[in-house]
């Protein structure tokens, strides 16, 4: 953050220069108005005169003014209010060359101008200036187009309650199914094709097993598929006390075609509680085994109890040897990860060889479960290669394969994340801003943040008070001819206490309080409630891009 930006106090003398118009010199011109003694008064002596057809001559403004290009010369009349010299006289005849006043409108007091607050603009008779073309070797003015560089500066302000949001909107996901210690849990629509497949699949073993159900076995199919899942989302509830135990804030618990994920939003602090949260799930799915089994032992074998039972146990005893294999995603890789985080002392390490154990473990299955399966290692007859059960062994080895290579790859991308997300600092990304009043002429607001270095506009009320941030893409939308006759506060966006960003948010809690209020531009704010500029999301995206492209 440039520290060298001046504050750009609004709203100042506003009374003043509203009661008691000045001229250039700063001399009361109250009573030398035209307007107010009905005289037509000889222009100045110093300076050239402006053109006009005819009535009174107005001193020319000093410094650059945004001239008009096409459409009428002057604004409307309804966005211009009489100044008090006017309204205490009769006024003088229709003239356009004295109806408007250069695009400045009654609340432009932050920072009038010389004369009457605003040059005259050319009578319509007269062909309007042309702009003068920015030089090639400068950079393009605020307003013109969106620009990568961001100058950064401060305004001035204090806004009341500056504080940033902590809550955030619901994540979604699927089916909402309830609350269990306020975390959201979510059936994805993918549930619904394996329930069916797991009914027809538990359905043809439970014609072996019970032919004398008929049809019915597929309702204790569907009973048997919501028990699994059940079972899954306790092993999810698990993972998901452990860490609101650690203050690691959950986004969601969601159930998939593969069973379940708890999306923890931060990483654990040491190795030690990384370990425990990953072992959890597993030992509740072995606790779970363990009671179907005793469950099985007090029923008759051979019975819907004691099959769905027997089923219950074996498929829990699967869930967490399968969780317990040593590779990212699964909760084993992040066991080992934990492992080597306390050897090495660097997250980074611990993340990088469970990943790839995680992919090395992924072509292990792709390869092995099919072979496993045809020889009869998991305890069903060796079959001949070939046939449909070949066909359905490698289709479902190659979806798990997938699976654990695509979550060791995202396992790897998140980690280079976090290792560069405290390099997206809000203090350094902010831009210099500059306080402007609703009404003030888009063309002078750009004519004021270009003179300051600034690349925001803050629209502040009579107090100096922060109430809206103007919009760069509106701006942007804005044609050259009209922007003397738009006013700055009609781009703006109102500003919500979401869009208040503390100036020390960093990494991961700055892109938590964007995510949780998105919006084009936040206020920033120092902790004293200074404003410190304008943050645009875009700047944001560029900074967490280039963060991401750079190699460790």
């Amino acid at each position: 953050m440039d520290e060298s930006g001046q504050p750009h106090p609004g709203g100042h003398g506003a009374d003043d220069h509203r009661d008691r118009p000045t001229g250039s010199d700063g001399a009361d011109t109250g009573s030398a108005s035209p307007e107010a003694d009905g005289q037509d008064r000889p222009p100045p002596a110093e300076g050239p005169e402006p053109p006009r057809a005819e009535g009174p001559v107005t001193p020319p403004a000093k410094g650059p003014e945004p001239p008009p290009a096409e459409g009428p010369a002057t604004p409307p009349a309804e966005d211009r209010a009489p100044r008090p010299a006017e309204a205490s006289a009769p006024p003088p005849a229709e003239d356009p060359a004295e109806k408007g006043d250069g695009g400045t409108r009654q609340g432009d007091r932050d920072t009038p101008r010389s004369g009457d607050g605003g040059a005259p603009p050319p009578p319509a008779s007269a062909p309007p200036p042309e702009p003068a073309p920015p030089s090639s070797s400068a950079p393009a003015p605020f307003g013109s187009a969106p620009q990568d560089d961001h100058d950064r500066g401060r305004a001035r302000g204090n806004p009341r309650g500056a504080k940033p949001p902590s809550r955030r909107p619901e994540p979604g996901g699927g089916i909402l199914m309830g609350r269990p210690f306020g975390v959201p849990v979510y059936v994805a629509p993918s549930w619904f094709l394996v329930a069916v497949l797991i009914t027809w699949v538990f359905g043809e073993q439970l014609e072996r097993v019970l032919p004398e159900l008929g049809g019915a076995r597929y309702l204790v199919s569907l009973f048997f598929a919501v028990a699994f899942y059940a079972s899954v989302l306790v092993h999810e509830l698990a993972h998901t006390v452990a860490a609101l135990r650690f203050e690691l804030p959950v986004r969601r618990i969601q159930l998939q075609f593969f069973g379940g994920v708890s999306e923890i939003e931060k990483e654990s602090e040491t190795p030690g509680r990384e370990f425990i949260l990953a072992f959890v799930g597993p030992l509740l799915s072995l606790v779970l085994a363990g009671v179907f089994y005793l469950g099985m032992l007090a029923v008759e074998p051979g019975t819907v109890p004691g099959v769905l039972l027997a089923g219950l146990m074996i498929s829990n005893l699967l869930v967490a040897a399968f969780n317990l294999l040593p590779g990212l995603p699964l909760d084993g890789g992040r066991m080992l990860r934990a492992v080597v985080w306390k050897i090495t002392g660097k997250p980074m390490s611990g993340t990088v060889a469970a990943a790839w154990v995680g992919r090395g473990l992924a072509l292990s299955v792709l390869v092995g479960l099919p072979l496993l399966t045809q020889s009869g290692a998991l305890g069903d007859d060796a079959q001949e290669f070939g046939g449909w059960d070949t066909l359905t062994d490698a289709l479902l080895a190659a979806i798990l394969a997938g699976i654990i290579w695509t979550g060791a790859g995202n396992s790897l991308r998140m980690a280079r994340l976090r290792e560069h997300l405290p390099e997206l600092r809000a203090r350094t990304l902010t831009r210099r801003a500059v306080p402007v009043a609703y009404d003030t002429p888009l063309s002078e607001s750009l004519r004021r943040a270009n003179e300051a270095g600034a690349r925001a506009l803050v629209v502040v009320d009579p107090d100096g008070e922060p109430r809206a941030l103007v919009r760069e893409a509106a701006i942007v939308g804005v044609p050259q001819h009209r922007r003397p006759w738009v006013a700055a506060g009609s781009l703006s966006q109102e500003l919500s206490p979401g869009m208040l960003v503390s100036a020390e948010l960093s990494g991961e809690e700055l892109l938590d309080v964007l995510r949780a209020t998105p919006a084009s531009e936040y206020l920033v704010v120092e902790e004293s409630g200074e404003i410190y500029g304008v943050l645009s999301a875009a700047d944001v995206e560029r900074a967490f891009v280039k963060a991401m492209a750079r190699p460790n």
